[in-house]
């Protein structure tokens, strides 16, 4: 298999200024808290040095289970360090690289919360308000607030589980199909509500279609319009876009492929759809790079107030192993070496992704593997995780009688969490 292996660990003064420069707050944004004051050796703990042979092996792990390829960007205070493998289009065998743009699935979904919490701060709306405040009429149940949408706590049905009921089919039937917000919603509100609003999470792609709809209602302007002059412009994001409902993705980029449901079937190349289905819910487009900037800037508090960022990372666990949480549109991981990393994972029909920071946007990993409905693949390129924001895993020691039990758990012996329904 192809593999590429990028180091850039020493960066020029110059390269740290144009870096900076390029993370400059949207106009309704906020600036970056000042510079703590510089920590001694005593009062910082250590940092591991990302384990890249570690990434590699996730990366590899995820080709095995069934990807063409895969790849992965980290980024820390040593510069910035790559890996690919394998190929991002099985026609022309091109080797997978590290610039080229895909889709990023529900990744989107924190480019959209960054956008709807502007909103609030700026006073358009109130996270606690009901929905039906603003978009009268559109939800059955007034208790919907705002917060219940970006939390996944409002009870709405996620409609792609019966559209994507079978995945090829589904996907056909959809892939140059431009839906509207409103059929999107009548989708959702056509199957019973999961859960009363507040009560429990339970994730849901038709939340983050009426966090779309607040948008356009609340700025006048198409959703693209919203993120490209709040996100994309100020933090320079010049690889990632939102070109829904045109079909292609414009420049180098990685083909994206689609399993099948029946074992042995062929691979399905899915790159080429609108992804009217999920719109502000997962149809951006991006590359490592520009993830890297998005999650760093965003947890740096670049993008939004201290205050909002407090609301944002204040999360509920997302099931029972005290590993994974959710806030407002965003995820996070404890890891087994006990660091916390905050973004979202991503999945689009031949795309898996995962986009990391730790708290303080100073660790930042963008990971990819082209192909989806393989719930393997998807678990193997968690793995990428713990290496990099991990390192080396020290070997085993023999275990002790008096020994407490671990309360962490590493991320790669839980399935993936799942943004679509998975049916291999």
């Amino acid at each position: 298999m192809p593999l590429s292996s990028h180091r850039r660990l020493a960066v020029s003064a110059t390269l740290v200024a144009a870096l900076a420069a390029g993370l400059t707050p949207a106009t309704s944004a906020f600036a970056a808290p000042a510079a703590p004051a510089p920590a001694t050796a005593a009062t910082t703990p250590a940092v591991p040095a990302p384990d890249m042979d570690g990434v590699v092996a996730a990366l590899n792990s995820a080709m095995s289970n069934g990807a063409p390829g895969a790849m992965a960007r980290f980024t820390g205070p040593d510069g910035v360090r790559t890996r690919t493998v394998g190929v991002q289009d099985r026609v022309s065998h091109a080797p997978m690289a590290i610039q080229s743009r895909f889709r990023i699935g529900s990744v989107s979904k924190t480019f959209s919360t960054v956008v709807l919490l502007q909103l609030v701060e700026e006073g358009k709306l109130e996270l606690d308000a009901p929905v039906n405040r603003f978009l009268p009429g559109l939800l059955p149940d007034d208790r919907i607030t705002v917060r219940h949408l970006l939390t996944h706590r409002s009870g709405l049905a996620d409609y792609t589980n019966a559209m994507f009921e079978h995945t090829v089919p589904g996907f056909e039937s959809v892939r140059n199909r431009v839906f509207s917000y409103q059929e999107l919603v009548d989708l959702s509100l056509g199957e019973p509500r999961t859960t009363q609003p507040g009560v429990s999470y339970q994730y849901s792609n038709a939340n983050f279609v009426v966090v779309g709809m607040l948008i356009e209602k609340l700025t006048g302007r198409p959703v693209a319009d919203a993120y490209e002059r709040r996100i994309f412009k100020p933090l320079k994001l010049t690889k990632t876009s939102y070109v829904h409902p045109d079909t292609r993705i414009k420049g180098a980029h990685v083909r994206g492929y689609l399993h099948p449901d029946e074992e042995g079937g062929a691979l399905v190349d899915s790159t080429e759809q609108t992804v009217s289905w999920a719109q502000s819910a997962g149809a951006v487009i991006s590359n490592p790079a520009d993830l890297n900037t998005f999650t760093s800037a965003l947890l740096r508090g670049r993008l939004l107030s201290p205050a909002m960022m407090e609301a944002m990372t204040t999360v509920t666990p997302t099931d029972a192993t005290n590993t994974r949480f959710y806030g407002l549109g965003l995820r996070r991981y404890n890891l087994s070496c006990g660091t916390q990393v905050y973004g979202h994972t991503g999945t689009v029909q031949g795309f898996y992704t995962y986009t990391f920071s730790t708290r303080d946007g100073r660790r930042s990993l963008a990971a990819m593997a082209n192909t989806s409905n393989r719930g393997s693949v998807n678990t193997a390129l968690g793995g990428t995780l713990e290496a990099a924001f991990c390192g080396k895993k020290p070997a085993p020691a023999a275990p002790s009688r008096s020994a407490a039990p671990s309360t962490t758990r590493d991320l790669t012996s839980l399935p993936a969490e799942r943004d679509l329904p998975e049916r291999r």
